[in-house]
């Protein structure tokens, strides 16, 4: 607030130093793509770093008074939600299917399979493995998880397995501060963190979109949901062709996210008939998620996003002291590097991969208005492009926002080298209209039904009175176990 700027940064970590390009293309499946879980999956974790690193910069409370009530509640124990008990056994499981290739599996099962299996709605569900660590971690800052006994426990155990993480790796990484990329939506600024995440989608999306009259097309028609998941089709050609760790491959992100490249890509949609093939632009030769947000009594406004990626992580739990272990599973975000030559995203030691978690905000009227994010993996940037519609077009407030029926489209390109699967599919959740369904079929369309992938969205508002002091709104999410808390 006391600058009155939108600041970003990006926390995510490189991969091992030591694990090759050619060592890492021998763990590649039949497929040709980097396996689900193990240790080639695994990157330096930045969750750490980033709360460290945002804490010092804006932090009030003490480190300490941060940290330490989160390790009595990891002692303790508390309620397992509905949607975690349902995830931790659905994914356990999926660690066991795949337990072949994981390195390592009897840690993970001490952390979450007490008794014999996970926790169930409602039970008390304890990690004083993970509090011991958090209070390692509140007494010594970040440098006890980077460079301190966790970084050692960390290198051990990977050399215990036959892992390439060493203290070396953890102890070069910093939080990197970005400046977020922004484009106007109808007079509304939006912000994105651009790659190595996918944020610039969410822009792309909305400046094709903003092309078009989606209010007078009317909402939840056929003609807007056409429109919206064909701007999404346009923008993740170019999201698989161009997105990677900008350290390594530098993408030319001013063009993607100019009004003009829009205008050009909106040029391509039919508006009766879905497009057979989509393409990336021809770019100038010059160039399991958890999601919050918070604001406070002085105008503060956070928009957080963090992630394990596919699940719960990559399978894999380090050692600890005394045969215990670190009580939290390692993410698999390198499992999005790409291993043919010349992509951008290429596996390459130190490098991160594409990462899909994005945060979101937006400005209007010159003061800060949303703080909001869609989890979700692909889901992410076309559910905050149709959160913004819904407010800017629609005339929504932040929670018809977010319960209003979404669309999520999958088969495009990735940018793990994965080719689109041709229109791809188009799901839609049950509160679409019958009739708009029947049209979108008509148009070309291949419609599948409710999947539950359709994100989980949060969002805080800040609304600018005509009369009196500013105030804020809040909006969770139906679909998870989302939480709206005032004081």
């Amino acid at each position: 607030p006391a600058q009155k700027k939108v600041v970003g940064f990006n926390g995510s970590g490189g991969s091992p130093r030591g694990l090759s390009l050619e060592t890492a293309r021998s763990k590649a499946g039949s497929d040709g793509y980097l396996p689900r879980y193990g240790a080639a999956t695994v990157n330096v974790p930045g969750a750490v770093d980033a709360w460290w690193s945002a804490h010092q910069r804006y932090g009030k409370l003490p480190w300490k008074e941060v940290l330490l009530p989160v390790a009595e509640l990891c002692e303790q124990g508390v309620p397992v939600p509905q949607v975690v008990a349902y995830y931790l056994e659905r994914n356990m499981a999926g660690f066991d299917r795949a337990a072949a290739t994981i390195e390592e599996n009897d840690n993970r099962k001490k952390v979450w399979l007490t008794g014999g299996r996970t926790p169930k709605t409602g039970e008390i569900f304890a990690n004083p493995d993970l509090g011991r660590t958090y209070r390692l971690i509140a007494e010594g800052g970040r440098d006890a998880f980077y460079d301190g006994v966790i970084a050692d426990h960390i290198e051990r155990y990977f050399k215990r397995i036959g892992g390439w993480m060493t203290r070396a790796d953890l102890a070069a990484h910093r939080t990197e501060w970005v400046e977020p990329l922004m484009t106007t939506y109808r007079g509304v600024e939006v912000y994105s963190l651009g790659p190595n995440t996918q944020g610039l989608s969410t822009n792309q999306i909305l400046n094709i979109c903003e092309q078009f009259d989606l209010k007078a097309m009317g909402f939840q028609s056929a003609a807007s949901i056409h429109v919206q998941a064909e701007a999404k089709r346009l923008a993740f050609e170019d999201r698989a062709r161009y997105f990677a760790d900008e350290r390594f491959a530098k993408a030319p992100t001013a063009w993607l996210n100019s009004k003009e490249y829009a205008a050009e890509r909106a040029k391509l949609i039919n508006p009766n008939r879905v497009m057979d093939r989509v393409f990336p632009g021809d770019a100038p030769t010059q160039g399991d998620t958890t999601y919050f947000s918070v604001a406070d009594s002085d105008g503060m406004m956070v928009s957080w996003i963090q992630s394990n990626y596919r699940g719960m992580g990559g399978g894999l739990v380090a050692d600890g002291p005394d045969g215990g272990t670190l009580g939290f599973m390692f993410q698999n975000r390198g499992e999005l590097f790409a291993l043919s030559d010349g992509h951008p995203n290429v596996y390459a030691p130190g490098k991160r991969p594409f990462h899909t978690i994005i945060p979101g905000f937006a400005c209007k009227d010159g003061e800060p208005w949303l703080a909001y994010g869609v989890m979700g993996g692909g889901m992410q940037p076309q559910g905050q492009a149709q959160i913004i519609i819904n407010m800017v077009d629609y005339g929504l407030d932040p929670q018809e926002a977010g319960d209003s029926p979404r669309w999520q489209h999958y088969g495009s390109s990735e940018p793990t080298g994965q080719p689109a699967e041709g229109v791809g599919k188009l799901h839609l959740e049950s509160g679409v209209p019958e009739a708009t369904k029947q049209q979108l079929t008509a148009m070309g369309w291949d419609l599948g039904p409710p999947d539950g992938g359709f994100g989980g969205y949060q969002n805080v508002m800040k609304q600018i009175n005509e009369q009196g002091r500013w105030t804020y709104g809040a909006a969770t999410e139906m679909r998870k176990d989302g939480n709206a808390l005032a004081y």
